[in-house]
């Protein structure tokens, strides 16, 4: 085993060996521009990247004309919803999400919110799924666009796309998806879930990072967003830039393992995942599970460990790379906004620790994960006095804290 033991891959993931194999000559040999249409180089970098196209827009149920290539996720979302919002001011300016989408979303939605544009943020219930029904109660006749997220990156929770993407063809409002984490490690389909626009990017997925997509729908209805990046016309005048032709190589090879090997790739993670949530719970008492217990990636787990504080269990497990969740921000530490939406108490939302399964996760790295949650969670309780006093029953909450 390599330490320390990697369990963060809903922050990024290693690129595959393949990957990269494919990806060298593209920086070498073949270094053309993609829209040098005059001579050998070009045609091979241009040829290079309409297979990833067609690689990638395979993995989703698309067709190749359907892929635009951007810089990541974070420019697919902001392109689809600014998009959308200048293209069709016309018939109106309300915008349908949900309180736990990535900020890439959420923070796009307050831009246009002091530009004029309405945002209805519809909530989660405790497991982190929106209601297909609250969506619908939510649309009219100003309603532009719905986004709301494939698969959450903290919990996992997967959403009800099919049903939110039949109510948006009903209504004729354009539905975009945030489909990061999911690629790869569930089916997604745009034609048989009713999805328009479809935000991914190729680090989530053994890719390099730098390089995303856009899904754009052709046809039934065909889509139109308004360019946000000018000069060049590139990507159908709707992406200017110059290709990241290497990096678009490794992403189509990133789709086509994913393609192959999502179906025992997520078997895999799923038990071992399982065996993770099972033996930690078994050993330690007081563990509560973050999002859906059915419908979640099968890679994720998200766990609180009432009375340890989460920075703290982080700092005692050195070998393990996984995150908490909390975010450090102007010095002081917040707990999630995604667990706060679902209900979880502040106390409980600092003790949450986020485990990301991997491709190259091995079973002999999630057994020693095992041991060494085990013992850190059981050492920082041996040292809390709030586990004390609950242990002795007493009940925290009615406790009056003196300021001193």
């Amino acid at each position: 085993m390599r330490f320390p033991i990697y369990l963060d891959n809903h922050a990024t993931t290693p690129v595959d060996p393949r990957v990269l194999e494919t990806m060298i000559p593209y920086f070498t040999d073949h270094f053309g521009n993609a829209a040098s249409r005059n001579h050998l180089f070009g045609w091979q970098a241009e040829e290079a990247v309409e297979i990833a196209r067609a690689e990638i827009a395979k993995l989703i149920g698309a067709t190749a004309k359907e892929i635009i290539f951007t810089s990541g996720a974070t420019e697919s979302d902001n392109l689809a919803i600014m998009g959308v919002v200048e293209m069709y001011k016309e018939k109106g300016s309300h915008i349908i999400t949900s309180t736990i989408e990535h900020k890439a979303i959420l923070d796009t939605c307050k831009y246009l919110e002091q530009h004029g544009c309405k945002v209805t943020y519809v909530p989660v219930d405790k497991t982190g799924r929106v209601s297909a029904e609250d969506v619908r109660a939510a649309i009219t006749d100003k309603t532009i666009l719905i986004s709301i997220m494939f698969a959450n990156n903290e919990i996992g929770t997967i959403q009800p796309i099919a049903e939110v993407g039949k109510i948006a063809k009903e209504k004729g409002v354009v539905f975009h998806t945030d489909a990061v984490q999911a690629i790869g490690k569930v089916q997604v389909d745009v034609e048989g879930m009713g999805i328009d626009l479809l935000s991914l990017s190729a680090h989530k997925m053994y890719g390099p990072k730098g390089i995303g997509a856009l899904y754009i729908r052709r046809k039934a209805p065909r889509v139109r967003l308004a360019e946000q990046i000018h000069g060049g016309g590139h990507e159908r005048g709707m992406r200017s830039g110059t290709l990241n032709v290497p990096a678009i190589v490794g992403f189509g090879k990133a789709a086509e393992l994913a393609r192959t090997l999502m179906p025992e790739e997520s078997k895999r993670l799923a038990a071992l995942r399982d065996k993770m949530h099972r033996e930690i719970t078994k050993a330690v008492p007081e563990v509560y599970l973050n999002g859906h217990p059915a419908y979640r990636l099968p890679n994720n787990l998200n766990l609180s460990f009432a009375y340890v504080e989460g920075e703290s269990m982080i700092m005692g497990m050195k070998e393990l790379a996984v995150s908490s969740g909390s975010a450090c921000t102007s010095a002081s530490l917040e707990p999630s906004y995604v667990l706060k939406a679902i209900g979880v108490g502040e106390d409980l939302a600092h003790t949450s620790i986020r485990f990301g399964l991997g491709r190259f996760t091995t079973e002999e790295e999630v057994d020693f994960a095992i041991r060494k949650v085990v013992e850190t969670a059981t050492r920082l309780r041996e040292l809390s006095p709030l586990w004390e006093m609950a242990q002795e029953g007493i009940d925290l909450k009615s406790i009056q804290w003196s300021a001193h």
